[in-house]
């Protein structure tokens, strides 16, 4: 059985969404000290939608592939609706990831979470903060 997916190594070699967002309306940037992946995630919001979604990943290629299937996820998509996404959810549209490598989809799931936190700071809007986990704070994003 080979290591990564097909979905995987599509998403690694032919990323969607890459790329900067000029004058963005929320940027979430998270990272992993444990393996060194930065991920990115810029959001252009309209009528609370996601109209467009960019992400710079700096990492391995399970990171690459998690940015750019979860911005394929939540694009077009509400902003509670991006909020629902989960790091299994982003696993699973890629057809599974290594053990070892899910902590690319946590980062994934993390970054739009900080992007959209980011976002609605900018413009006042009140939040459920549980739903906007400290990650500088705790261990579950290192595993």
């Amino acid at each position: 059985m080979a290591l990564y997916s097909e979905k995987v190594m599509d998403h690694f070699q032919h990323p969607r969404n890459v790329g900067v967002i000029e004058n963005a309306d929320g940027i979430g940037e998270v990272g992993n000290a444990k393996c060194g992946d930065i991920m990115k995630i810029y959001l252009k919001i309209d009528d609370d939608k996601i109209s467009d979604v960019k992400f710079e990943t700096f990492g391995c290629g399970s990171a690459i592939a998690s940015s750019s299937m979860a911005t394929e996820l939540i694009k077009g998509k509400p902003l509670s609706q991006a909020l629902e996404l989960t790091n299994k959810a982003v696993a699973e549209a890629l057809d599974g990831l290594p053990a070892y490598k899910m902590h690319c989809s946590v980062l994934a799931e993390e970054a739009i979470k900080a992007a959209v936190k980011d976002y609605y700071d900018k413009h006042g809007i009140a939040y459920d903060e549980s739903k906007f986990p400290d990650c500088s704070h705790c261990d579950h994003c290192e595993a």
